[in-house]
């Protein structure tokens, strides 16, 4: 008996469906606004730090040489720098050195009135929402709320695999992105944060197909474990 045809619900290594799209988000590298502690959002962004940078180009060397994205059939980043920064690095070990798409879909969490903020002063004003007690608080106002965000963020990769069914695309995002997509697609208690730890520049990968989504990897960063920066 092969592994196709193990009965579905009890096989332990998925078979890819007829038609099943890729869908792989990479968080951007490190970036000015993480290191300096000021609320990232379109003005509080300015783009990557020289480490940042570094891992960036760390991923784009892995890329290059080993071929694994060669196939990808579109490159999409968040509008923030440190995203788009990240994509252009990495761009020649996507599909040959695509040009990414900016959309608002993919961005982090919009801050509001937070934005640009040091978060010392961003607290002192708005205080910490308890997303535990409940995810529908807005960070700060004008700003989301986790359980939007989350809304937002899924709805945003489910068009992606929806653009390009069957193929393999890339999403330069962000942390609360990825953590979002984990939150959406696995099953785990509503409205509950998973409070992951995902690594600048690292790579998560999902597949999708008429059985649903399913996760092939989470925070591969070996690029940067193999001597590259942390």
């Amino acid at each position: 008996m092969t592994a196709a045809e193990v009965p579905a619900g009890i096989r332990t290594i998925g078979v890819p469906g007829p038609g099943s799209t890729r869908l792989v988000l990479v968080r951007h590298g490190e970036a000015v606004c993480n290191v300096a502690g000021v609320v990232g959002g379109q003005q509080g962004c300015t783009g990557l730090t020289p480490t940042g940078v570094r891992q960036a180009e760390a991923l784009r060397d892995r890329l290059v040489a080993s071929g694994e994205l060669a196939d990808a059939d579109a490159l999409y980043a968040s509008v923030l720098p440190r995203a788009l920064q990240t994509a252009a690095i990495a761009a020649p070990g996507i599909g040959g050195g695509l040009e990414a798409v900016a959309d608002c879909g993919l961005c982090e969490l919009h801050p509001g009135e937070g934005d640009g903020l040091g978060w010392a002063e961003f607290l002192a004003r708005f205080g910490e929402p308890d997303w535990d007690e409940d995810p529908t608080t807005p960070l700060a106002p004008g700003g989301e709320s986790w359980s939007g965000f989350v809304d937002r963020a899924a709805t945003m990769l489910c068009a992606l695999v929806e653009r390009h069914r069957g193929r393999r695309v890339v999403a330069v995002c962000h942390a609360g992105v990825i953590e979002s997509s984990l939150t959406a697609f696995v099953p785990v208690p509503p409205g509950r944060r998973l409070k992951l730890r995902t690594t600048h520049a690292s790579l998560t990968e999902w597949e999708h197909d008429e059985q649903g989504w399913r996760l092939l990897r989470y925070n591969d960063a070996a690029h940067l474990a193999a001597g590259g920066p942390a």
